[in-house]
């Protein structure tokens, strides 16, 4: 088999076992936005937390979050972790929103997702993974979301060498998928559910693992 075609396979072989993952959270772009930074170094219960107090105050608007200082803000969100951080970042994407699109997340998604990836690096504390959750998770756009599990993963299997970088992940799976964001999607989520479950970190349950037929398992 090719690389590409044991990505593929490999997609398959977690849906299979796993089925549709329902990713990702969020009643609207804006809250899964604010969901995408808030998850960085923590566990998803964490962040729901952090947005319940968001809605309960009303803050889940771009003009509320735009004129809430981040004094106010940053309680709000403290079991995020690093939640003074955090309400910075929320406020930097905010504000770049706000005087690039004038606020609006409908035009600065119709913006090419190369060109807004850019811009979205650009904000200050925007990582790739957090700009490609945005991109995909929002925005709906063509790209794939690159975390430690997916890293971890495609190491052990030999898709990827143990020197890499993000891009030299994602431009790996992008190249053997079609280009469909809701394939992209499902394929990040499973690869979380068999990271978290079977390819730990440390003590990895390769026995009865859906992956555990692939010919490169490590």
């Amino acid at each position: 088999m090719t690389k590409g075609e044991r990505i593929r396979a490999m997609y398959e072989a977690l849906f299979d076992r796993f089925g549709p993952q329902g990713w990702w959270p969020g009643d609207s772009g804006l809250e899964c936005i604010i969901g995408a930074i808030l998850t960085q170094n923590t566990a998803w219960s964490n962040v729901e937390k952090a947005i319940t107090n968001l809605k309960r105050e009303g803050l889940i608007s771009v003009e509320r979050l735009h004129e809430t200082p981040v004094g106010r803000l940053a309680p709000l969100i403290r079991s995020s972790g690093y939640f003074n951080q955090k309400a910075k970042k929320i406020k930097h994407f905010i504000a770049f929103l706000v005087e690039r699109y004038d606020g609006s997340l409908e035009e600065m998604f119709g913006e090419d997702t190369a060109s807004l990836r850019r811009e979205l690096l650009g904000i200050n504390g925007i990582g790739p993974e957090t700009a490609d959750s945005i991109l995909l998770y929002a925005g709906g756009k063509p790209t794939f979301v690159v975390d430690a599990y997916t890293v971890r993963i495609l190491q052990r299997h030999g898709l990827v060498p143990e020197s890499t970088t993000y891009e030299e992940v994602q431009d790996a799976v992008i190249a053997s998928l079609p280009e469909d964001p809701k394939l992209f999607n499902e394929y990040h989520a499973l690869l979380v559910r068999v990271g978290k479950e079977r390819c730990k970190k440390r003590s990895p349950v390769c026995e009865g693992c859906p992956l555990e037929g692939d010919p490169h398992n490590v």
